[in-house]
């Protein structure tokens, strides 16, 4: 609600206001301001005086307009600006009155009043949650350690060449790793699965891109075959009307192709930007990047640990409104990775606004539980921090002095970035606070969780 440029002189002349605050459901407040008509009218008589200074009617000259006249040509007019600049600045003034802070715009209400009259109107709209943080004594961190090894970078190694590998056509049954190539249907008591069909479609069989039944069903299979065979969906299945049930599938085999994986050579090490020191400089960055990588899963994995106590120690309530905001924000997202900017109301890759419900919720009650930690303990943006996040963020860029300057003087950007580092820094202060232990973890232990 943005205040005109008469709001200053509005406030320091009203007085008596009378103010009162009804609690109704959950976090939502009904308002009620009561302005006085003697104050009401004492504005509008200002205005009055000051419209008919510059004031233009045809048989008069400027200035020289009669009150009563100018109030007949101009009264209604200047009143209605009165009361909607009145409604505004005091609405602000009887929130500071009440010590109330909305957590979104208000409705409003008003009430019909006459010349002469008391004016009066109502705002309703939800506030944020007052509480004192719980917990904070109680905190504790399993904090997982690693070394990274020579089997780790082996493994690691492999992984790469996997993602580089081709896929050779193949005339023999398929086994386990190949890609097969198939159409499939599936059914429940003869009825199609919704989205469990599908034409053209490759699995590469164990890894677990399709039910490990339906992968397990493919091996023996040539080019050309029919084969129809039963599965049961899991009863923690993600699709809810699946979990626990019986289905028939029926697949065709269209191509098989086996794994060619690509030689361990110079040309391949290049590709990932070793350009001498051969397979030896390659395991040494392979090795730093793994290094850095575990560092990271383990600063996640202890930030995970420390929010979700912040969140079981304070059930506190949220505003809806920022609910439905967040959710919007967590939609718009999924969209843009997507590729979605124009969506029609049909589109089935669209979740519908609910879907997005209880990760907004998490979000919301989060922010509000690490603002009263940052407020409460008086922490401030480290700004040294800032500096070295923006470097982090924008090292792999070819020039990343050029994005350093986009970062620092884009206040969007950089405010992002100030996000960041605080909410860091607020897990350093609650990590300082708990009690650690550690668990020493493999590297493939770490990071597939």
């Amino acid at each position: 609600m943005r205040a005109c440029n008469h709001d200053d002189g509005i406030l320091k002349r009203m007085t008596n206001l009378q103010v009162s605050v009804e609690t109704l459901e959950g976090l939502e407040k009904r308002m009620t301001v009561t302005i006085p008509a003697a104050q009401i009218e004492d504005e509008v008589n200002v205005r009055l005086v000051s419209v008919g200074r510059t004031a233009k009617l045809k048989g008069f000259r400027p200035g020289k307009i009669p009150p009563k006249v100018v109030r007949q040509h101009y009264g209604a007019e200047v009143r209605e600006k009165v009361l909607n600049e009145m409604i505004q600045t005091s609405y602000t003034a009887a929130l500071d009155q009440e010590k109330l802070r909305p957590a979104a715009m208000p409705t409003l209400k008003e009430d019909s009043a006459e010349t002469g009259e008391d004016f009066a109107f109502s705002a309703t709209f939800e506030v944020y949650p007052e509480f004192e943080l719980n917990g904070l004594d109680e905190l504790t961190i399993d904090r997982a350690e690693t070394e990274v090894g020579t089997a780790d970078i082996d493994e690691m190694i492999e992984t790469l060449r996997k993602q580089r590998a081709t896929w050779n056509t193949v005339e023999r049954k398929a086994v386990d790793g190949d890609k097969v190539t198939v159409d499939f249907e599936g059914k429940i008591k003869d009825e199609l699965i919704e989205g469990g069909a599908g034409k053209d479609v490759p699995v590469i069989v164990g890894q677990g891109q399709m039910l490990e039944d339906f992968e397990k069903n493919l091996i023996g299979l040539s080019v050309g075959d029919e084969k129809t065979f039963k599965l049961k969906f899991k009863k923690d299945y993600q699709a809810k009307e699946l979990a626990g049930k019986k289905a028939t599938f029926t697949v065709n085999v269209k191509e098989i192709a086996e794994q060619e994986l690509p030689d361990l050579d110079d040309e391949f090490i290049k590709g990932y930007g070793i350009e001498s020191g051969g397979i030896d400089a390659f395991r040494e960055d392979v090795s730093k990047n793994m290094e850095r990588e575990a560092v990271a899963m383990i600063e996640s994995d202890v930030k995970r640990q420390i929010m979700e106590q912040l969140l079981e120690a304070n059930p506190i309530d949220i505003p809806a409104a920022l609910t439905q905001r967040e959710s919007g924000s967590l939609r718009e997202e999924a969209m843009r990775n997507l590729g979605i900017t124009d969506p029609s109301p049909e589109d089935p890759r669209v979740p519908p606004l609910d879907a997005y419900t209880e990760a907004a919720e998490r979000r919301v009650r989060l922010g509000l539980l690490v603002g009263a930690v940052i407020e409460e303990n008086s922490l401030k943006v480290d700004r040294e921090r800032v500096q070295g996040k923006v470097d982090e963020i924008c090292a792999p860029y070819d020039k990343p002095e050029e994005f350093k300057k986009l970062y620092l003087q884009n206040p969007q950007l950089l405010e992002q970035v100030e996000s960041m580092v605080l909410e860091e820094q607020v897990v350093s202060w609650l990590v300082s606070k708990a009690q650690l232990t550690v668990t020493p973890k493999v590297f493939s232990e770490l990071r597939n969780g």
